[in-house]
């Protein structure tokens, strides 16, 4: 589920297979824009929340999720720039992800979805972020990242997502 990638100040990056559905494509026979912040979201979920007993997770999914937590994510922003068409394919998608920046409360989380890992070349179809705010389950207020969330995630830092078309 991880790799090293390349380039200056690359770290780590996690690849998530995220299956599409038939139902995530547009009457133009692509995955529809809206749809692919749901494809981040669960690649996200996967790469984030720690696993419940018998599952395999990433060493990056520390923050315990349902009704009981402490802590959840909040979103507070989202870029994401579409470079080609998502076809539907069998095979899931590659979205390889990784952290741009870790602050006190929040961290910014990188993605490129890819094509899958059996095309050869891999075509890249979008690019992402999201700035992700860890706060109180009670009061919604931001807590600082803990120390097992920094070391689990530090490996991962590189360098953020470039945008080209701006």
């Amino acid at each position: 589920m991880t790799d090293p990638s390349t380039g200056p100040g690359a770290g780590l990056r996690l690849h998530v297979p995220i299956h599409l559905r038939w139902g995530d494509l547009d009457a133009f026979n692509h995955v529809n824009n809206a749809t692919m912040l749901k494809l981040l979201e669960e690649a996200r979920v996967r790469v984030f929340w720690s696993p419940i007993d018998g599952e395999v997770a990433p060493d990056t999914a520390v923050i315990d999720s349902g009704a009981d937590a402490g802590e959840v994510t909040l979103i507070a922003h989202q870029e994401i720039e579409y470079l080609a068409p998502v076809p539907y394919r069998r095979e899931p998608l590659d979205v390889q992800m990784w952290f741009g920046k870790l602050g006190g409360s929040s961290v910014q989380v990188c993605y490129e979805v890819h094509s899958p890992t059996t095309d050869e070349p891999q075509e890249l179809y979008a690019r992402a972020t999201s700035a992700v705010v860890l706060v109180d389950a009670q009061t919604f207020r931001p807590v600082r990242l803990s120390e097992r969330m920094r070391a689990a995630w530090s490996p991962y830092l590189g360098e953020p997502v470039a945008f080209t078309r701006r």
